[in-house]
């Protein structure tokens, strides 16, 4: 897509486990396909100049899941450590994990901040939401100006401290899947995003797709809450 108006885009990438079950497929086939999809979306969105992408992976509330689907999405996650590197140096992509990390073994961690290091010097960002919530992101933004001996943070003060403070905020969240709420995904940077939901389902996503959500945006007045 030619001038993409676009320095940011976030995906929520709903719709994995009703599109298996639309098949009668396990919903961990479903996780499977889009991770697939995932990395052929953030592929596209590089190739036509978006800087910077964020997915939402896997928020605080999924570990309400059943134990198997939780098992089978994070093997994808584990797979896509340990074998995508070699990918996201050619496309010059930064990876940066975002969410709370404590819950994870060593191990895990370990092999999170080796490919963080291993693409730190790349130009372009893709942020992935791993045991993320908005509402907690917040909450660990002011934690942290607390611990820095802060006694009145201003708004700047807690963009700075963001799990995403290395792009500008989302100029456009897609949530695939039909469902019109934001599922606690990136609360304070969404405030001036403009929302566009597909009723897609993730698996079925395509490069048409996002053009379609990138020409829409296009035809939107940001006003920013001026005229």
């Amino acid at each position: 897509m030619e001038d993409c108006p676009v320095r940011h885009i976030a995906f929520i990438m709903d719709g994995n486990g009703r599109w298996a079950k639309k098949r009668l497929l396990p919903r961990e086939y479903g996780h499977k396909v889009g991770a697939e999809v995932f990395e052929k979306i953030v592929g596209y969105c590089s190739d036509i100049g978006i800087n910077a992408v964020t997915v939402y992976a896997f928020s605080t509330e999924n570990w309400k899941r059943p134990k198997h689907e939780i098992e089978a999405i994070f093997g994808l996650f584990s797979d896509y450590i340990d074998n995508r590197t070699e990918t996201l140096m050619k496309k010059n992509v930064r990876l940066v994990f975002i969410g709370d990390r404590s819950v994870f073994s060593p191990d895990l961690r370990k092999r999170m901040e080796a490919v963080e290091n291993k693409t730190i010097n790349n130009e372009k960002l893709l942020f992935v939401a791993i045991n993320y919530g908005g509402r907690s992101e917040i909450c660990h933004a002011v934690n942290e100006l607390i611990a820095e001996g802060a006694t009145e943070v201003s708004e700047e003060d807690i963009t700075a401290h963001m799990y995403t403070k290395l792009a500008p905020d989302p100029d456009l969240i897609v949530r695939t899947g039909g469902e019109y709420r934001l599922s606690n995904f990136l609360l304070w940077q969404s405030a001036y995003s403009e929302i566009y939901v597909t009723d897609t389902l993730w698996p079925d996503m395509t490069n048409e797709d996002v053009d379609r959500a990138l020409n829409e945006f296009k035809r939107r007045n940001r006003r920013f809450g001026g005229l």
